[in-house]
């Protein structure tokens, strides 16, 4: 089922209408100041509310449906993550939906007749199919605002990985690149960005289908953690099954040791997302921040959110970095 928009907030200051369609952050004054171009996404970045109000980066929403009621995937403004996990840890199944073509139009028109271009960076074609509704929006828009420019780009990542790409080319923004600069090094290094994810609760792969009860049974008798990562076609592959949760969290690190740039000498900025598992998050970040000394900053650990957390469940922790580019 498609989600509609609901106007939540319009707002007049000095004959400017600065709009929030249902917990998406739209055009702002702040956003005007910018260059002549912006940087979106998707709310399946997985990024905190507070960080892409800081940054001021537009986001338009997924949605969710739980328990017959439709909710958007508003990085936790609407549904709290304890809540969301909470009622999936009691036995609620959530289902999505993707964004449609009317919502990409309703999202990026204001930004086009005020003059703006944009960069869109979407989720991985290869998780859904918002990126193909995102192209047909912008043939639609730019029949009717021809001086402007829309690019889209797939991601060809999730979660907070895909939100470490938005990031970045938010960085390059506004150190100065231009639009097509910007769009160039996304384009060059989105592959760049590792996504690797272990599970250490099968119960909602067994209820979604995705193992069989037997083999959901049996990994959880033997404490078994599955350890994916996202390939070139940004598709999630099952790479390692790991026996118990601290060997897992070691071989989660050891992949970063591998496929990081520069090893463990490492500078650049490290993403971690967990679903309910916040405990295990930590633990990861410490190992990370205690092999790489040289990193960027500290660890951000943020929430995966109520879209992406609907396909996982609790109980998944993922590590995002730049690194080799992937493989198959």
């Amino acid at each position: 089922m498609q989600g509609k928009i609901i106007p939540s907030k319009i707002l007049i200051d000095r004959g400017l209408k600065i709009i929030s369609y249902s917990g998406s952050r739209m055009l702002t004054k702040e956003n005007l100041k910018l260059p002549n171009y912006i940087v979106t996404c998707c709310s399946t970045v997985d990024m905190p509310f507070d960080y892409m109000q800081k940054r001021n980066i537009p986001y338009v929403d997924f949605h969710f449906n739980l328990n017959g009621k439709e909710y958007p995937d508003d990085l936790g403004q609407t549904m709290p993550f304890e809540e969301f996990y909470a009622r999936i840890a009691a036995g609620a199944m959530p289902t999505t939906s993707q964004i449609n073509v009317g919502e990409f139009i309703t999202f990026f028109e204001p930004f086009l007749a005020h003059g703006k271009n944009i960069l869109h960076i979407s989720l991985s074609s290869g998780l859904s199919g918002t990126y193909n509704s995102a192209i047909l929006a912008r043939e639609q828009l730019l029949a009717k605002y021809p001086a402007q420019k829309l690019i889209i780009v797939d991601s060809l990542g999730a979660s907070s990985g895909y939100g470490l790409l938005v990031d970045l080319a938010v960085d390059m923004m506004e150190k100065g690149a231009t639009l097509e600069e910007t769009y160039t090094w996304v384009e060059n290094n989105k592959l760049n960005i590792h996504h690797w994810f272990f599970s250490t609760d099968l119960t909602h792969y067994k209820r979604g289908g995705r193992i069989s009860a037997t083999s959901a049974m049996v990994g959880n008798l033997l404490n078994i953690c599955p350890l994916m990562n996202m390939d070139c076609n940004g598709k999630l592959i099952p790479r390692e099954k790991i026996r118990g949760k601290k060997h897992v969290i070691q071989a989660i690190v050891q992949k970063m040791e591998e496929h990081a740039q520069n090893g463990t000498n490492y500078t650049g900025k490290c993403f971690i997302s967990n679903s309910a598992c916040n405990d295990d998050a930590r633990k990861v970040a410490d190992l990370v921040q205690e092999k790489f000394p040289q990193l960027n900053g500290l660890v951000m650990i943020n929430s995966v959110g109520t879209v992406i957390g609907s396909h996982t469940g609790p109980g998944t922790v993922a590590l995002f970095f730049m690194g080799d580019t992937r493989a198959s």
